[in-house]
């Protein structure tokens, strides 16, 4: 097995992010955190913004109105460009000593303030060759033409990168397209896998 990539989401297995924890206290009805991760992944109005065919504001005030939070639209959008929190313990040096051995890039279902977020505040977008949003190119995960469109920027065969994900379905559909997917749980499920792989 010859990989040239290392290819990444980031969400969960690079970058904490919180939005379970976070937007619970904003809620008028209490759910739990199974409820509201059930709730988020359905939702209509993260999906479209995560693909970009919301604005900031239109995502703001349907969010705010149909999940009947307690706070006004403006100020939802300002705690929520806040849930990607920075880098998991360990993902700087692990991405450090790959580097020089490997091409790093990251695909991940993200949305406009997130990505701000991640560029701008936290430096984390530049750690990679290539780093892909969602809302950039109209795709989500696992929409097949998204790991496509990767594998074009990259001008590499699928055979030539290894993926890690935490959604199940994320990692079959790249499996599908001849990738080598692996679901992961966090920077040491990374770092497990790739020793597994020898690739550490």
């Amino acid at each position: 097995m010859s990989i040239d990539v290392l290819l990444f989401d980031l969400g969960g297995v690079l970058v904490e992010f919180s939005g379970v924890q976070d937007v619970a206290p904003l809620l008028r009805k209490q759910l739990s955190e199974a409820e509201i991760w059930d709730r988020w992944r359905h939702c209509p109005h993260t999906w479209q913004y995560g693909i970009g065919k919301l604005s900031r504001e239109e995502f703001g005030e349907r969010f705010v109105r149909d999940w009947d939070l307690n706070v006004s639209a403006k100020d939802f959008l300002r705690e929520f460009r806040t849930w990607s929190k920075g880098l998991l313990p360990g993902a700087a040096e692990l991405l450090a000593v790959l580097r020089p051995r490997f091409r790093l890039a990251a695909l991940s279902n993200s949305n406009e303030l997130h990505w701000e977020r991640n560029t701008h505040d936290l430096g984390l977008t530049g750690l990679f060759e290539v780093s892909i949003s969602s809302h950039q190119i109209g795709l989500c995960k696992p929409d097949p033409e998204a790991y496509l469109l990767v594998l074009e920027r990259l001008g590499v065969p699928a055979e030539a990168v290894m993926f890690f994900d935490d959604v199940p379905a994320h990692v079959e559909a790249a499996s599908a397209l001849g990738i080598h997917a692996f679901q992961v749980n966090g920077v040491e499920g990374v770092r497990a896998r790739l020793m597994k792989e020898q690739l550490l």
